[in-house]
């Protein structure tokens, strides 16, 4: 896999970094590549007076969101419907206490 490079599509990254004293600094970038999450980073860092410099590692995870849509209709008919397993049983018994 070729690391520089991300999905072809603008993806959402976290670049941090850890200072000289341990400070944990973090920027969220839009990027298409390592690279380019890397400088804007760096750039990000660089307007607020906190730019890592030389063998400062830059860390940057790529966020990925997944979404799904449920009814109140739909959930209620999950929670009261029959259990595939013993663990499901036991989830759908606790959150039924819940509503």
């Amino acid at each position: 896999m070729d690391y520089a490079r991300l999905p072809l599509a603008m993806a959402t990254c976290i670049v941090s970094y850890l200072d000289t004293e341990g400070l944990r600094h973090s920027v969220e970038v839009n990027a298409t590549s390592m690279y380019e999450a890397a400088v804007l980073g760096v750039c990000a860092f660089k307007k607020h007076d906190c730019e890592p410099v030389g063998l400062n590692k830059l860390e940057i995870e790529i966020r990925s969101s997944i979404t799904h849509a449920v009814t109140v209709k739909k959930m209620h008919e999950w929670l009261n419907g029959c259990a595939k397993t013993p663990k499901e049983a036991v989830m759908k018994e606790r959150l039924r206490s819940l509503l």
